[in-house]
């Protein structure tokens, strides 16, 4: 069965977003990320959304190429003329080359399915990312799964994998959550240079931030 179809909702926000939504504002550790960078680089922006972080990286003089599965946020980043490489894809099934790009960088994306899904996917970046190279990425944090139930029946369909009862929202669709070291086993391949579980705007709302080498 098919586990990423988030893309299905976020299509749909993508298709009626509003002036000021915080989807279009880039994060602070993007830009801490980014001005570690060594000239012109190379960057993959994987489930780019309408492109806050791949506009703001194409504006800074970088190669950007932002992928996602839903059509309506990748218009949006074309309307901006054509500064950034737009291809619709599957998270899991890249047509770029091997050691294509010098970094990647996920926000808020991969941890959409479930742990084959995820560890396709974490394949698919290894490959495409050079030696040496960065990833920047997030992950659902374990600390966050009992806010979650606690707001909404919830069902698990696989190790670490939920589905909330939470209509209007992505949660209806598969949400990956794991510990530090579950996280770690995922990205084998890689080095860690920075992990921290924060929490976001909402309270419970704990994700990994992951920035990673690619060995």
């Amino acid at each position: 069965m098919k586990t990423d179809t988030a893309d299905q909702h976020w299509d749909d926000q993508w298709a009626n977003i509003e002036v000021g939504s915080k989807w279009l504002s880039p994060e602070p550790d993007v830009k801490d990320w980014a001005g570690g960078f060594a000239g012109r680089a190379k960057v993959l922006d994987l489930g780019a959304g309408v492109g806050r972080h791949a506009l703001w990286l194409a504006e800074q003089g970088h190669a950007v190429t932002a992928v996602d599965a839903a059509p309506e946020g990748l218009a949006q980043i074309d309307a901006f003329g054509g500064s950034v490489t737009t291809v619709q894809a599957r998270m899991d099934d890249l047509s770029s080359e091997n050691g294509s790009f010098d970094h990647v960088l996920s926000w808020n994306v991969i941890y959409h399915g479930d742990e084959d899904i995820l560890l396709r996917t974490i394949a698919e970046i290894r490959r495409v990312l050079k030696p040496g190279g960065t990833y920047l990425g997030t992950m659902l944090s374990k600390r966050r799964l009992p806010f979650e139930q606690a707001k909404y029946a919830g069902r698990a369909i696989g190790r670490n994998a939920w589905v909330f009862d939470a209509p209007g929202t992505d949660k209806v669709h598969p949400h990956y959550f794991c510990n530090a070291t579950e996280l770690l086993a995922l990205f084998s391949g890689f080095e860690v240079l920075n992990l921290k579980d924060q929490e976001h705007e909402k309270p419970g709302s704990w994700h990994w931030h992951l920035v990673l080498e690619r060995l």
